[in-house]
């Protein structure tokens, strides 16, 4: 998947949750942070209450290092839970083994060990069979359970299926880690608070997304269970993830985190995809061939249409063997954007 697209008109495309614009209460925080001096590093009166919001959302053993992004938050919360000689067992989509340049392996020095999954997801089942040698010095030793949620393939981690994966890693002696980039998409499918997905079910330390949900930049490692992690701070800073200006990270996590504009933000993504995904169903030749659980939209289309609705739309390929593209909604997509891409799709099957 690659962010080059061939050249098109300047409208909202359906690329990214990325691509968005910044929501106007989170701009509206920045400006109410930028007044006067605060202590830099996160001594900041923000960032302290980040770490309140942060304990209501998912108890009281929760903190929270905000960082710049989420490929920042998923090393450094991974690296604070293994040692050098550690593996983090993930699906094969995961991030943190396409998308990130190999940043968990360089950076943090771990190795990966990728689970094929036709749907996005990890099962106790395909755990049990790559979680082992345990105490063979010649194998990396399993550490680290890492799931996404929602998931890279656009589907959802009901939190019994979480509950499960944590047991069998508790029960291995193995740690829980999600990659929350797309968390509030994820609870506002399931109608669950964050927690449900997280806390009570076992997760040890989460990546917890903001870019995608409406920020301007800045992702937070919450670290859920203190005894999973060691040397946070230090490897924050190590990672060149520790910002000096704290506060506007802090802000706009708290724009989010302290109502339900978390909430109604996921909800929209969330009712754009499905809004989609019934209007191309529709639209013969057009095949959806991933359920729609949350805000990400999959389907199979001619490579010659893919093409000609790329000069009007950006959208990514995801698979060119298939023609399997994606479609992303967001926060701001309106009912008006799906409708006029909708359109747009069935007059290019047509023709």
């Amino acid at each position: 998947m690659s962010d080059t697209f061939p050249e098109c008109e300047p409208i909202r495309g359906f690329a990214s949750d990325n691509n968005a614009s910044v929501h106007p209460d989170i701009m509206a925080a920045l400006a109410a942070a930028n007044d006067g001096h605060q202590p830099a590093y996160g001594a900041d009166v923000h960032t302290v209450r980040l770490r309140e919001l942060i304990k209501g959302h998912f108890g009281e053993r929760a903190d929270v290092y905000p960082v710049f992004n989420g490929s920042g938050a998923n090393v450094v919360g991974l690296q604070a839970m293994c040692e050098r000689w550690s593996a983090v067992i993930c699906p094969e989509s995961a991030h943190i083994n396409l998308d990130e340049c190999g940043a968990p392996e360089k950076v943090a020095g771990l190795k990966l060990i990728p689970v094929p999954t036709p749907d996005g997801k990890l099962t106790p089942k395909l755990l049990d069979q790559y979680a082992w040698g345990f105490g063979e010095e010649h194998h990396a030793q399993p550490k680290v359970v890492s799931i996404t949620q929602s998931t890279e393939l656009g589907t959802l981690y009901t939190p019994g299926e979480i509950a499960a994966i944590g047991a069998l890693a508790r029960e291995r002696g193995m740690l829980l880690h999600v990659d929350g980039a797309r968390l509030a998409n994820a609870a506002a499918a399931l109608d669950v608070p964050l927690r449900a997905l997280t806390s009570e079910v076992g997760v040890d330390v989460l990546s917890f997304g903001g870019t995608k949900n409406g920020s301007l930049l800045g992702e937070a490692i919450v670290v859920l269970n203190p005894d999973a992690v060691r040397g946070v701070t230090y490897l924050r800073k190590a990672a060149m993830q520790l910002a000096s200006k704290m506060r506007y990270v802090s802000a706009q996590l708290i724009a989010l985190l302290e109502g339900d504009l978390w909430l109604r933000n996921a909800r929209h993504a969330n009712a754009m995809a499905a809004r989609l995904a019934a209007a191309v169903a529709r639209v013969p030749g057009v095949e959806i061939v991933r359920p729609v659980q949350a805000n990400a939209v999959f389907a199979i289309i001619p490579r010659e249409v893919t093409e000609r609705l790329q000069k009007r739309f950006r959208f990514h390929t995801w698979d060119e063997r298939t023609g399997e593209v994606r479609w992303m909604c967001s926060f701001d997509t309106t009912e008006a954007d799906v409708d006029a891409f909708a359109e747009a799709i069935a007059q290019e099957m047509a023709a």
